[in-house]
């Protein structure tokens, strides 16, 4: 568990990120949180600047996903996403993991509404407002079609039981909403979207004979959901080099932990109990 402290409480003055997440044994000790922080993020961190030079075209994004590194690629080729591809995934694996995915897909939806409302520019909520509408149609119907498949009672796709990692994808979504930032809920959806269509797209020739397998790749493995990720993605390339140091701070904070909990969400699933 995490707690919070504001960055009004240290003796140094602005703490790296208004919402740094410290070990609980810290408590309101704002100078060990900060000794913490530095040494686990600030020590271990490429800046961008630095990582960027001599690359010709660098993108915000690849910086991130270096940084979340090795966690973003053991989630890619997870024995989950293996499974999957190949038909072999047992069925009770599937059925555990959609019913906690489903339960998320309100908080989801929030997340993407905040996003649509902080953004900058009508061309930069159209995109986001379309993809919602698929979120809310194509893939809600398919959810419900896997779910009838995989026989889930009503009462548990509406009130499941949910795991600790479940509990804290609610809760990081909250927390990128509530942030305020564009850019902190971008970089929460760059992740649910682009490690997605990193594993589907690696997935994409396989055609496993159960439909709830088969559909779950190719709604994130298509032409349009690739544009889409790649704008989200852009999004992000363009304004996070010019963050103030503490909001990029909590962008990769954010971007490194949502990208844990999706490794830690195909483990779940695995697992006989929450």
């Amino acid at each position: 568990m995490c707690v919070y402290i504001s960055i009004k409480t240290s003796k140094r003055g602005l703490l790296p990120c208004p919402r740094l997440p410290i070990a609980s044994k810290f408590d309101d000790d704002a100078e060990a949180a900060y000794e913490w922080f530095r040494q686990r993020h600030t020590l271990t961190m490429t800046s961008f600047e630095d990582w960027s030079a001599g690359k010709a075209r660098p993108r915000f994004t690849d910086w991130l996903k270096d940084l979340a590194e090795p966690t973003w690629s053991e989630a890619v080729a997870h024995k989950f996403t293996v499974e999957l591809a190949a038909g072999a995934l047992p069925d009770h694996v599937m059925r555990r993991y959609l019913v906690q995915d489903y339960s998320f897909l309100d908080s989801f939806v929030k997340l993407v509404g905040n996003a649509i409302a902080q953004a900058p520019s009508l061309a930069d909520r159209i995109p986001l407002c379309q993809f919602l509408g698929m979120v809310t149609s194509e893939e809600n119907t398919y959810f419900q079609r896997a779910l009838d498949a995989l026989e889930v009672p009503v009462r548990e796709r509406t009130n499941p039981t949910l795991t600790e990692t479940t509990e804290g994808f609610h809760a990081i979504m909250a927390e990128a909403a509530k942030g305020g930032a564009y850019a902190e809920s971008i970089s929460v959806l760059v992740v649910f979207e682009w490690l997605y269509l990193s594993w589907a797209t690696a997935a994409s020739d396989r055609a496993p004979d159960k439909f709830y397998l088969a559909e779950w790749i190719t709604l994130h493995a298509n032409p349009e959901f690739a544009a889409f990720v790649d704008w989200l993605r852009g999004q992000l390339d363009r304004d996070g080099p010019e963050l103030p140091a503490a909001a990029r701070t909590c962008v990769v904070d954010l971007f490194r932990r949502t990208v844990a909990l999706e490794l830690a969400f195909f483990d779940q699933a695995y697992r006989d109990s929450p």
